[in-house]
């Protein structure tokens, strides 16, 4: 069995001690990727597709997937570009970043259709991002969309999390015409609450769980920054309010971890509470701990 995680990863900068910066290795769609890897059975293959370039800091992306149990057969090079960089900053536990990612060879992912469709055959689970889309060309959104709906239709557990980066996006507009044209070929979709009522304007976690449920999906899960989840799931709809709340040290990579952990459950057909409840145990780990990603080893 292969869980594919589709997008972007980049350099990490988060701040160390005094003008001393950490660099890591971490993206949205990584993210995932890497507690996925550590919540399933060993048996299953986690393999992350994206593009990098030829030069000395896109060398480290294959060591450091292969290090932790992440495949690497997707990936494709670029010969011109590299990839992207991102600092963290904190202020109470909550993020902030900024972003140097205009040359990144990720935003070629999509340009080759039968490449990007190649890199998807075979998968059982495949999760994209908003962000994915957001870095796409036009051409490139049509082709990573018609795939996935391809994939859906073959059977292949389609996954989008929209999370939503308006700096990403050429408009409100176009981030909510493209968001909704990809949760038509989504099975699964993992929105954050509070990202969807900046962007769609909905007024609650129900009225975001309504619409998502509306475009055909058998699953919508909406994140709602730790607090009670409303669920779509196979034609009903639940509510699960009893989440145990934690002091954030820093909340980079929190829904991330929750959908790796949601995700890898759902693949293995355990039940929605049980997924949603795998999702938030890790979310509560990850917020405890400095930067996206927890140590695999302390994960296994």
């Amino acid at each position: 069995m292969r869980f594919l995680s589709v997008g972007e990863c980049m350099l990490e900068l988060s701040e160390a001690d005094g003008d001393l910066w950490h660099m890591g290795i971490a993206g949205d769609t990584l993210n995932t990727a890497w507690y996925a890897r550590a919540q399933l059975p060993a048996q299953w293959q986690v393999e992350y597709a994206t593009v990098i370039g030829r030069d000395r800091f896109s060398a480290r992306i294959p060591v450091f997937l292969e290090d932790n149990g992440i495949g690497t057969g997707a990936l494709r090079f670029h010969e011109t570009r590299t990839i992207g960089l991102y600092a963290i900053t904190l202020a109470a536990g909550e993020r902030s970043f900024t972003y140097w990612r205009e040359n990144s060879a990720a935003r070629t992912l999509a340009d080759d259709p039968q490449a990007l469709a190649a890199t998807m055959a075979g998968a059982a689970v495949i999760h994209i991002s908003g962000i994915t889309l957001a870095i796409l060309s036009p051409s490139g959104r049509e082709a990573l969309i018609g795939a996935l709906a391809q994939a859906r239709a073959e059977g292949v557990m389609t996954v989008l999390d929209p999370n939503i980066r308006p700096k990403l996006w050429e408009s409100p507009h176009s981030a909510r015409d493209w968001l909704t044209r990809a949760a038509g070929a989504a099975s699964v979709i993992l929105p954050s609450f509070d990202d969807e009522a900046a962007c769609f304007g909905d007024r609650t976690p129900e009225e975001t769980c309504a619409r998502y449920a509306a475009s055909g999906a058998r699953t919508v899960i909406v994140k709602n920054g730790g607090a009670g989840i409303m669920a779509h799931h196979a034609g009903e709809d639940h509510r699960f309010d009893a989440l145990e709340q934690v002091e954030p040290v820093d909340t980079t990579g929190a829904g991330d971890s929750f959908n790796g952990a949601c995700l890898a459950e759902l693949a293995t057909g355990r039940p929605l509470a049980r997924a949603i409840a795998a999702g938030h145990d890790m979310a509560r780990r990850v917020v405890r701990h400095r930067g996206a990603l927890i140590p695999m080893a302390d994960l296994v």
